[in-house]
């Protein structure tokens, strides 16, 4: 069972190793020395893991590590992936944070600089104007 005085010993190797804890989370250290806590779990008949976070003072205490732990155990019992729920929630917040930096941009049209002078095309068809500026 790891503990924090465990936590402080571990030191990088040239190859990234495990050392596990208990219920299945371990930590993975890394060459770079980030030590990240991890969870290895099956769900209908696959094998899956699920990164609980980075060890580290901005980033995961080893209780909060395990309280973690305990939350993905109850999703896997109620048969869903905190694997892939994580992954949704990663995508989620990217998407909004998309659509705020968008909607404060407003509907403006970008006009982008060119060889031959500025285009007035949106930032996403620069090919459209260098064929609207040379005529094909």
């Amino acid at each position: 069972m790891l503990t924090y005085a465990a936590i402080k010993a571990l030191k990088p190797q040239k190859k990234l190793y495990k050392v596990s804890d208990h219920d299945g989370m371990y930590v993975v250290v890394q060459p770079s020395g980030a030590i990240v806590f991890r969870y290895d779990y099956r769900l209908n008949g696959r094998r899956e893991t699920l990164t609980l976070g980075r060890y580290g003072p901005d980033g995961l205490s080893l209780a909060r590590a395990r309280e973690k732990l305990i939350d993905a155990k109850r999703a896997i019992s109620e048969g869903r992936s905190p694997a892939q729920e994580k992954q949704h929630d990663k995508r989620r917040l990217k998407e909004a944070k998309r659509s705020a930096s968008s909607a404060k941009s407003g509907s403006k049209s970008r006009v982008w600089p060119t060889a031959r002078g500025l285009c007035g095309a949106p930032s996403t068809s620069v090919t459209s104007c260098q064929h609207s500026e040379t005529g094909s």
